[in-house]
Formats: C-alpha cells, sequence, structure tokens
C-alpha cells in the first residue's frame, strides 16, 4: 500500500499548473482553458463507466486515476480546492445520501 494522497496529488497539479515546465501535461492542459479540461474529465469519466460496465477490473483502476487526476486539474482551473471538497463531504455523512440529495433540490 501506498502513503500518496489525493493531497499529495492535488499539490503536485498545482506546482505544475505554476511552473513554465514547457513538458508538463498539466501545464498545457490548464493553459488550454476551463472547457478542455472539464472535456478531459468527462471523457475519463465516461471511460471509467465504461470498463466498470465490462468488469474491466485492470481498465477501470487505471481510468479511475484518469478521472482522479483531471477532476483535480479541473478544481485547480477553476480556484476550488480539494480541502473544500473534502469538507462538503464531510459535511454530508451526517445524513443519508436521499436526505442529502432533497436538501439540494429544494
Amino acid at each position: 500500500m501506498t502513503d500518496f494522497t489525493l493531497k499529495d496529488l492535488a499539490e503536485t497539479i498545482a506546482v505544475r499548473a505554476r511552473s513554465d515546465d514547457e513538458k508538463s501535461y498539466t501545464r498545457k492542459l490548464i493553459g488550454k482553458g476551463i472547457s478542455k479540461c472539464a472535456q478531459k474529465l468527462g471523457e475519463e469519466a465516461v471511460e471509467a463507466a465504461i470498463a466498470a460496465v465490462e468488469r474491466d477490473h485492470d481498465g477501470l483502476r487505471s481510468e479511475a486515476a484518469d478521472v482522479l487526476y483531471h477532476l483535480l486539474v479541473v478544481l485547480e482551473a477553476s480556484g476550488v480546492t480539494l480541502d473544500e471538497v473534502m469538507a462538503e463531504l464531510e459535511g454530508r455523512t451526517g445524513r443519508t445520501g436521499l436526505e442529502e440529495k432533497a436538501s439540494r433540490a429544494g
């Protein structure tokens, strides 16, 4: 088991987003704007869903990693921190999923 966390990944993305490294995929992607970042997130999410339906364990593992990476890129490009997302999730843990969903529908 690894000690690498989503927080570690978010920090790496933040550093690379601000770097002047012409070879950085993260820098180039964020440089293309939020629309391109969101498009890539959507593509990876679809690929993960397909791998899940196909019961492709290795494919799903790989695509899930891509989804998490691209989600963090979208958050970085949007100025939303992982800590904010985690706080949102923490606030939801005291309610059932149906209660939480109903609170947003109103």
